[in-house]
């Protein structure tokens, strides 16, 4: 099993090697990165955090991804050939995600990427994937703008967005809760297109923000936030702060009282900054995509797989960061068996549209990529603190689950724009 402590220097996470001979040619229309028909293996550039505001989720990530690579290669690698893989550390920094991404196309030879936390670092990935036409999975990265306006025909998103979890909340809290509503916001392009999506589903359902209080990322004070809500009073705070500054925030209400009244959404919750901080910090309703408890076929064994390989990991079970990480690479890998080759146009078609049953997913109902998007639709659970848990890792009360087009963002299919398969550079490993 690969050793995981990743540093900022590049790590090669293989046994293979890149054979004598093989060269790459530059940014051409196409590209041949390996001779035909040999069997080189397969490079897959991981653009996982290690440092920086997501570093915990990005190692999550990370686990996940090694994971489904570790079953391709057990079973005996894709197309006969080896998976490798090469990460560096992203430090949640749009530029450092973008020279890796850059490295890892033009000097290390991976044609394909899979990684990112946050949406800035997804945003600089996929430019330079679009460059050279390197399909791009964003397995983490939840800002609505990665399907919408920053969408791309080489990058496909796999994680629930913004929109995705506020459709599945606001309406309901609006009706049953209140209609005075207070945002709070990470001021990055995750927080601001998350509020924007909440704020609009919010008056939609009746309901007035009174305010909208911008949060610098790194925050880790967030004494003058809270007593402007308590000041003002309103019925509902909606959310969207994450990494390292929710665990900071979750401690402060609490220690304020302020985690019953006024009621809280949280928008998603990633399973590492849930599990540093402990259940008692947890308040309010917020979602996710996947709980390793989910009464659901194949989630038992994915958990044992999973802490199988991973024992003296500091997180003891999977969650829906580790989860994410898995099913995208676990799916291009299919993906690429059933195209019969690494040519990345008849990889990203083979991922268009690609419908996933919902047993196989580990979810309530079938999943498919829309093809319109590349986002992956899928079941969005909302949850709150479990009052009774079963053991210290039993930390959510799954409160519902949501049938994908139910919480679709309406709003993406008209700001993606999917440029033709004509002006993509196409390659072939």
């Amino acid at each position: 099993m690969p050793k995981l402590n990743v540093s900022r220097r590049r790590l090669i996470l293989s046994t293979g090697a890149v054979a004598a001979g093989a060269t790459f040619f530059g940014p051409w229309k196409t590209l041949h990165v390996y001779g035909q028909g040999a069997k080189k293996p397969i490079k897959l550039g991981l653009t996982c955090d290690a440092s920086g505001q997501y570093g915990a989720s990005g190692q999550d990530d990370l686990r996940g991804i090694m994971l489904a690579v570790n079953e391709a290669n057990a079973k005996g690698g894709v197309l006969g050939r080896r998976v490798e893989v090469v990460t560096v550390d992203t430090e949640t920094t749009p530029a450092t995600g973008s020279r890796v991404a850059e490295r890892f196309i033009t000097r290390d030879e991976c044609g394909f990427l899979i990684g990112a936390l946050h949406s800035g670092v997804a945003n600089a990935i996929t430019q330079v994937a679009a460059k050279y036409g390197t399909i791009y999975l964003n397995t983490n990265s939840s800002a609505p703008s990665e399907a919408g306006e920053n969408c791309s025909r080489v990058k496909f998103v796999w994680d629930g967005n913004g929109a995705n979890f506020a459709k599945a909340a606001v309406e309901s809290a609006a009706r049953s809760i209140g209609k005075n509503w207070m945002l709070l916001t990470n001021d990055y392009v995750w927080g601001h297109t998350t509020s924007a999506a909440t704020k609009a589903l919010a008056e939609k359902s009746g309901a007035k923000i009174i305010d909208n209080l911008l949060v610098p990322q790194n925050t880790r004070d967030f004494t003058s936030y809270l007593l402007k809500i308590q000041q003002a009073k309103p019925d509902v705070v909606a959310a969207a702060i994450g990494g390292d500054d929710i665990k900071a925030l979750r401690q402060q209400v609490a220690d304020l009282k302020l985690d019953r009244k006024p009621a809280w959404i949280n928008n998603q919750q990633d399973w590492p900054d849930v599990w540093g901080a402990g259940i008692n910090s947890l308040f309010g309703v917020f979602g996710t995509t996947w709980y390793h408890k989910l009464p659901l076929p194949g989630v038992e064994d994915f958990v044992r797989r999973w802490t199988a390989a991973w024992p003296d990991y500091q997180i003891a079970v999977p969650g829906n960061v580790s989860y994410n990480g898995y099913m995208a690479t676990r799916e291009l890998l299919r993906a690429i068996q059933r195209a019969g080759s690494t040519n990345n146009i008849a990889v990203i078609k083979q991922l268009e549209g690609h419908k996933m049953p919902a047993a196989e997913r580990m979810q309530h109902f079938d999943a498919y990529i829309d093809p319109v998007t590349h986002q992956v639709q899928q079941t969005i659970y909302l949850a709150e603190r479990n009052p009774a848990p079963k053991d210290d890792t039993d930390m959510f009360k799954i409160l519902s689950w949501t049938k994908p087009d139910d919480a679709k963002d309406d709003a993406a299919p008209t700001k993606c724009k999917l440029v033709p398969y004509d002006k993509v550079p196409t390659y072939e490993l």
